[in-house]
C-alpha cells in the first residue's frame, strides 16, 4: 500500500487528522488495531474546549455534536462547604466549554470515514515504524492475517501513551519528563440525572471529588483513592455516602442516586516526551503527553496536536512550505506543557495530600479563596479551563 500520511491509530486523534487531510485533498491511510466495536465504546472524557468544538465543525464532524452537546458556562468549586460559581463567559470574552463523550466523537468520525473518506483498517495492528529518517518511512502491520506494508511520504503516531509511535524515536534522540501522583480516581457511571448544571470540583478533608455528566439523564462522577484501589471494594452504597459527604455544603442541595452501572479506577500522571517528531515520523495526542484528568486537557491537548499538524501538512500540499511542519514540535510543546502546569497546579490545590500536613491544607485553602475573590486569578483559570489559543 501507498499513501502520503500514514495514520497510527483510530482514536479521536487519528480520526480527525484523517478527516481534516481529506477535506484538503491529502490522501491517507488509518490503522486501527482494535475492533471497530472496541473504539466506538471506549469510555473516555466528555468535557471539550471551545476549540474542540470548533475543529469538530470545521472537519464537518459537529452535527450530533450541536444537537445533544451539553453547553456549560462555567464550573463549581466547593470548599469548607461553600459553593463557588467561576463564570467563562463573563471571564474570556464569551468563551464556553461543552459535555459531549469522546466515544459519541469516534462514532462520529468513523461513520464520516466510512462514508467517504480515505481507508480505515480496523484489526490492523502495526509492528514497526521503518526509516522514519528516510523520505520513504514504512509501517508494517497485521491486517486480516498477513503481514502487509504501508510506504509513506509521513506518518502520524496517534495510538496512544502504549502505541509503538514513540519507541521508534532512536536511542538518545528524544527525552521524557514524569510525574506520578500518590493517588487515583475512582470513576463511576450512574443512571442518575446530573444533580448539577455545571461540573462540580470538590475539595474536603476526606479528598477531591468531582461531579460530571454524560447526558442529561446519565451522571459520572469520580472520588479521590490511595493508589492500587480495587473497584470490587467500594459497594454502590460506600460510594454514594463518600460522594456525598465530600460535596456536602451548608445550604440547600442534595446528591440524587440511582443505579451505578459501571466503575473503574484511573492512574494520575503527567507525562511528557520531547520532541514530538523525529524525520517524517510526527506524534499526535497520548502518543506524546499524558495529563492528569483534573483540568480536562487529555482529549483536548491532542485535538490541539492534530489542527497544527493539519495545517502544517495542507501548507506543504499546497505550497511545497515545509516551515510549518519544521516548527510542529516547538508550538505543539508550549501549549503542552502549559495544559500540563494547569493541570498539576488543580489537581495539587484539590487533593489531599497522603503526606500532607495541617500547613498543606491551609494553602490549598488560600489558593482556593484567591481564585473565589480575585477576578484576575479566577480569569487565568476560566481561560486555562476553556482552551488557550492554538500555537502559531
Amino acid at each position: 500500500m501507498r499513501t502520503t500520511v500514514g495514520i497510527i491509530g483510530g482514536g479521536p486523534a487519528g480520526l480527525l487528522l484523517a478527516r481534516l487531510l481529506h477535506r484538503a485533498g491529502i490522501d491517507c491511510v488509518v490503522l486501527e488495531a482494535r475492533t471497530r466495536a472496541y473504539v466506538e465504546q471506549r469510555q473516555r472524557a466528555g468535557m471539550l474546549e471551545q476549540g474542540t468544538v470548533d475543529a469538530l465543525r470545521e472537519a464537518g464532524a459537529a452535527e450530533r455534536l450541536t444537537a445533544e452537546g451539553l453547553v456549560h458556562q462555567g464550573i463549581e468549586l466547593r470548599f469548607a462547604r461553600e459553593r463557588h460559581h467561576i463564570d467563562f463567559p463573563a471571564l474570556t470574552g464569551g468563551r464556553t466549554v461543552t459535555i459531549y463523550a469522546q466515544t459519541e466523537i469516534v462514532k462520529d468520525l468513523v461513520a464520516l470515514q466510512l462514508a467517504d473518506g480515505p481507508p480505515l483498517l480496523f484489526e490492523a495492528e502495526a509492528l514497526a515504524v521503518e526509516k522514519p529518517e528516510s523520505a520513504t518511512p514504512l509501517v508494517r502491520f497485521v491486517h486480516e492475517g498477513r503481514e502487509r506494508t504501508l510506504a509513506c511520504d509521513w506518518i502520524a503516531g496517534c495510538d496512544g501513551f502504549h502505541g509503538i509511535s514513540r519507541n521508534a524515536f532512536p536511542a538518545g534522540t528524544g527525552r521524557s519528563y514524569a510525574h506520578e501522583y500518590p493517588y487515583s480516581w475512582l470513576g463511576v457511571m450512574a443512571e442518575v440525572p446530573p444533580s448539577c448544571d455545571e461540573l462540580i470540583y470538590a475539595r474536603g478533608e476526606r479528598g477531591f471529588a468531582l461531579h460530571s455528566m454524560r447526558s442529561p439523564s446519565v451522571s459520572r462522577l469520580y472520588l479521590q483513592v490511595p493508589n492500587g484501589t480495587d473497584p470490587a471494594d467500594w459497594s454502590d452504597e460506600r460510594i454514594w455516602d463518600e460522594l456525598a459527604a465530600r460535596f456536602a455544603i451548608d445550604g440547600d442541595w442534595t446528591l440524587e442516586r440511582g443505579p451505578i452501572t459501571a466503575k473503574s479506577v484511573t492512574v494520575m500522571r503527567s507525562y511528557v516526551h520531547e520532541p514530538m517528531r523525529h524525520g517524517r515520523l510526527l506524534l499526535a495526542g497520548d502518543a506524546a503527553h499524558i495529563v492528569p484528568p483534573t483540568g480536562a486537557k487529555g482529549l483536548n491537548l491532542a485535538v490541539s496536536d492534530v489542527r497544527v499538524l493539519a495545517r502544517a501538512f495542507i501548507e506543504l500540499h499546497r505550497t511545497g512550505d515545509a516551515q510549518l511542519l519544521d516548527r510542529y514540535s516547538q508550538s505543539c510543546l508550549q501549549r503542552v506543557w502549559q495544559a500540563t502546569r494547569f493541570s498539576d497546579d488543580m489537581t495539587k490545590m484539590l487533593h489531599a495530600q497522603p503526606d500532607g500536613d495541617a500547613f498543606d491544607h491551609r494553602m490549598q485553602l488560600a489558593r482556593l479563596r484567591r481564585i473565589t475573590a480575585s477576578r484576575h486569578a479566577a480569569a487565568e483559570l476560566a481561560v486555562n479551563y476553556s482552551g488557550l489559543p492554538l500555537p502559531l
